[in-house]
């Protein structure tokens, strides 16, 4: 049933009430808010503010929005971690060869993840504000934040500027979300330590949602606590709606059924940031997206779901740019899932990431299209199933397509079972990469079912229990193009099975 002024107004009373008013002056009576001459009568022609409770639509969106502001400078405090920096400055140096240093070289300065702790935006996270525009300051109070954005979205849009040191604490379901739906242009502006929260012993919300001609950007915040029933604990973007994250964090938020920190049906850039410790119960436990989704230099970590722990795509377009994919945990897949959409991975390093199933890093399914270039896929690992590292479904409209381009992948593990650093159903080219360390109890580096073509690659001192410690063509097509400088070499217990031009 739709939310009427007198309905948010009471929601707003007990919020009030719960945090406590405090008084004008010392020892003075609390004074009467100065929204509430203006709410029930701002809210009578309000018919834009959309404060019911707003489903999961799972559409690709059909237009891209993109209002972004420019990128800012500065990285989240934290930077790379010291072994992420030693992996990126020894590569040159691993056993099998560079290949002509292309892919440490590539790794090394486009592939720095960037770490923030999750707790806050810290440091310098916003010292380079990128276009930052000033706006209405908000004072460190949750009712007045909720009536600047009804006031912001009944006025065609705005910019506000949230207080330092600053936890907004939400107390009230204003429709599903803690704050208004925002329907409008509208930012919000934090800084040091600014905060927005659901408090821990109210009924269950998410903290924000963007409905269709809203566009949100938010500046040094963190998001944190929202708990929504249907998608997009932290964050929900419907249809029509879009999302810019600069320099913020999105932490510890769960999802019921679709993305534990955003879930994105409409267009989504995350930029400078994080998205850490997440929880989506079904699919994509940091980012649900089922529109066009763009990542830059930012951290995905730790974030839990059954299928997609770190980033589950559906049937749309997801672009990441440097940053990190790592410490995921999923059921089925523990980093990335492109299922049946078109993605690209550039200078980015997806890494430790876990699955019970099958594919530890990364999943492409559903017909779905996937380009690495300056990856590093290292260290995942799948306890019972199918690919380590990159598992490429078969079947369904001839099979996933992927590329792999001067990346590293290494160290990746499935014990259990095919596919240590890759294991392929569908259709493969690898380009001016090394594949080195991984384990499986069949097919170390690669397990194929599909097709592969392999130009300029290293597979060296790759392990398998039982059998092919290289190379495994499984019934399907290898082309090692030897002439090019592939090298399949020092594979346990054996180099490859089925494969011509290989030597066992």
């Amino acid at each position: 049933m739709p939310r009427t002024g007198k309905d948010i107004e009471t929601a707003m009373n007990h919020q009030r009430h719960v945090q406590g008013e405090q008084p004008d002056r010392p020892g003075g009576e609390p004074a009467r808010p100065w929204w509430r001459r203006w709410w029930v009568v701002g809210l009578a022609g309000a018919t834009g503010l959309a404060l019911t409770t707003v489903g999961v639509v799972v559409t690709p969106a059909g237009e891209t929005i993109r209002r972004a502001l420019p990128v800012a400078s500065g990285p989240l405090a934290g930077g790379p971690s010291a072994d992420d920096r030693r992996d990126e400055s020894s590569g040159a140096a691993e056993k099998g060869g560079g290949v002509s240093g292309e892919a440490d070289k590539g790794a090394a300065e486009k592939g720095d993840a960037v770490r923030g702790d999750g707790d806050a935006v810290r440091g310098d996270a916003g010292t380079g504000d990128g276009g930052r525009r000033e706006g209405r300051p908000v004072p460190c109070d949750s009712d007045r934040l909720i009536a600047e954005i009804a006031v912001a979205n009944t006025g065609g849009g705005a910019v506000l500027d949230l207080a330092e040191d600053c936890t907004y604490l939400l107390t009230a379901d204003l429709g599903g979300a803690g704050l208004p739906a925002i329907v409008t242009p509208i930012t919000l502006n934090g800084g040091r330590n600014t905060t927005i929260e659901r408090a821990a012993a109210v009924d269950q919300f998410r903290i924000l949602a963007v409905n269709a001609g809203g566009e949100l950007t938010l500046n040094q915040l963190t998001i944190t606590g929202g708990h929504a029933a249907e998608g997009g604990g932290g964050i929900l973007v419907n249809t029509g709606g879009a999302l810019i994250v600069n320099h913020s964090a999105v932490i510890r938020n769960i999802g019921d059924i679709l993305g534990g920190g955003i879930a994105n049906n409409g267009t989504t850039r995350v930029s400078h940031s994080s998205v850490e410790r997440n929880l989506g119960n079904q699919r994509g436990g940091g980012i649900f997206s089922a529109g066009p989704l763009e990542i830059v230099h930012s951290h995905i970590g730790g974030n839990t779901a059954d299928l997609g722990g770190g980033i589950f795509a559906s049937d749309s377009s997801v672009t990441v740019k440097g940053g990190s994919i790592a410490d995921n945990w999923g059921q089925s897949v523990g980093g990335l899932f492109v299922s049946g959409g078109i993605g690209t991975v550039t200078g980015t390093r997806i890494a430790r990431n876990l699955t019970h199933s099958d594919g530890g890093g990364v999943r492409v399914g559903l017909g779905g299209q996937l380009t690495l270039r300056w990856v590093h896929l290292t260290d995942n690992t799948a306890l019972s199933g199918l690919a380590g590292g990159l598992f490429i479904e078969g079947d369904i409209g001839g099979g996933s397509y992927v590329v792999i381009e001067d990346s590293i992948i290494k160290n990746n593990t499935a014990m259990a079972a095919a596919g240590g650093g890759i294991f392929n159903a569908g259709q493969l080219v690898i380009r001016r990469t090394r594949i080195l360390g991984n384990r499986a109890d069949r097919g170390g580096g690669i397990h194929s079912s599909g097709m592969v073509s392999l130009t300029a690659t290293k597979v060296v001192d790759n392990l398998a229990a039982t059998d092919g410690g290289g190379v495994v063509n499984d019934g399907g097509t290898v082309d090692l193009n030897t002439a090019t400088g592939t090298i399949v070499i020092k594979n346990r217990p054996n180099n490859c099975v089925n494969v011509p031009g290989c030597a066992g």
